[in-house]
This record gives C-alpha cells, structure tokens and sequence, in this order.
C-alpha cells in the first residue's frame, strides 16, 4: 500500500510521531479502494472496550452515498443470521459514526466489528473456526445479496418462534425450512443428541446439515418428533412452534 506523506493529510508538525503513522495507514487504507475504482469497500475489524461485548457494524454517520445504507443492512443481517445460532447472542445493532476509512472513501463503505477481543466470552468464541467461517461467510453472502449475486437455490432467511418467543433464524431452502436443532428442540423441550454426523431428536435420526460445526434439522419433522404444531407466516416470513 502506498504511504501518504503528512504534508498530503496536513497534519500539525507537533503531532506524536505514532499518531502521524497511524493517520497515514488509515489514509492509505481508504485511498486503496478509491484508486482500484472498487464498487463497495468492507473493513473487518475486532473491537475492544465494550463490557459486555458483542456485533456490530458501521457506516459514516454523513454518508451522501444513498448505497451505504443498503450495504450495511445486508451485511449486518446476513452476518448476524449465521453467528447468532453458534452462539453469539449480543446484537449491538447497525451504527453510524465518524470513522475516517468509512468518511474518506468514494463508494458504499461499511466497517464491521466481529466481537470483542478483550471480552473472555467473546474472544473464546473468535478461537471457533465455525465461528469465523459464519463470519466469513455472512460478509460473503452479504455483499453477493448486494451485488444481486443469487442462485436458484439461495437460502431465504426465516424468523424462529417457539411459543411465541423468538429463538432463532433459520433457512427456507429446496422447499424445506432448516433451523439450528439444538437451540430450536431444546426450547420444545426435545432431547438432542448426535450420532454418525446425524442429528437425533428424542432419539429419532432426522436430516442433517451443517452450519460450521452446528447441526440444523428440517423444522416439520423435528415438530413431528415432539408432537409440536408448526405455522407458517408469510407476513413476517415466520415459522411459529407451539406445544
């Protein structure tokens, strides 16, 4: 990456020589997409200081780019809809501020914090590869749900309820809605075991996928196992379980 000199960033000769390097990566880290004439820009950080922590994203609170919004919603939604069932459960929602590699770039831009480091429960779970490849895939799928990059086949996200209360997202794909089975049985109050790489509820085998390392089931024959009602509204694109 080409250095930026600080007569170009015309910065304050009595600046601490760290903060002047610091400013120059940052300006280079901005000014790289801007000279490849990149269509959207993506900053993957970790984040620190946040107490309880958790997931968050951000774009320039002033962004005149009326793309930015879009980008961040898809990338916010798709990265939480896989992290979220493997167990990272502090959404601290979509964020506008001033940071400068965000505020210096010309296309869509948007800076994405996967958890924290210094948090204990946060940096145990950035130590899961099934962890970092929802992360990696969410950022994936985000920017391919931007770039109208779908498949016949793509999942759609579904909203979980069980009696009622939210407990996860799931996917509507090939005709069959799939969600995570130990967070969804669990709250039906179901037994959840593993055996031969195949998810078994209340003892009964039923197909199995893997999200990372999580098991996901369909959700009809896992409410057929348990004797649930299973709903479904196309309103919110829900499925609704109730014992």
């Amino acid at each position: 990456v080409e250095a930026v000199s600080e007569d170009d960033l015309q910065l304050p000769a009595d600046l601490p020589r760290r903060v002047v390097e610091l400013a120059e990566r940052l300006a280079a880290e901005a000014g790289t997409p801007d000279r490849e004439r990149a269509d959207a820009f993506v900053s993957v950080h970790c984040n620190a200081g946040g107490g309880a922590g958790g997931f968050e994203t951000y774009m320039y609170s002033r962004s005149a780019n009326p793309n930015t919004s879009e980008l961040q919603r898809v990338l916010h939604s798709e990265i939480w809809r896989r992290i979220n069932p493997i167990g990272v459960d502090r959404d601290r929602g979509p964020k506008k501020a001033d940071l400068y590699v965000c505020r210096e770039t010309n296309m869509p831009a948007v800076l994405i914090e996967c958890l924290f480091i210094d948090v204990p429960a946060d940096a145990a779970k950035l130590r899961r590869a099934d962890v970092l490849d929802a992360l990696a895939d969410g950022i994936a799928a985000g920017l391919g749900s931007y770039f109208g990059l779908t498949s016949d086949n793509q999942p759609v996200s579904v909203r979980i309820e069980v009696n009622g209360k939210y407990v996860a997202n799931g996917d509507a794909i090939d005709g069959r809605t799939w969600g995570p089975a130990r967070i969804v049985g669990e709250a039906l109050g179901a037994s959840i075991g593993w055996v031969d790489r195949t998810v078994t509820v209340n003892g009964v085998k039923l197909p199995t996928r893997l999200s990372g390392t999580a098991g996901w089931v369909p959700l009809r024959p896992l409410a057929d196992v348990v004797r649930a009602r299973i709903l479904w509204d196309g309103k919110s694109n829900t499925v609704k379980l109730k014992m």
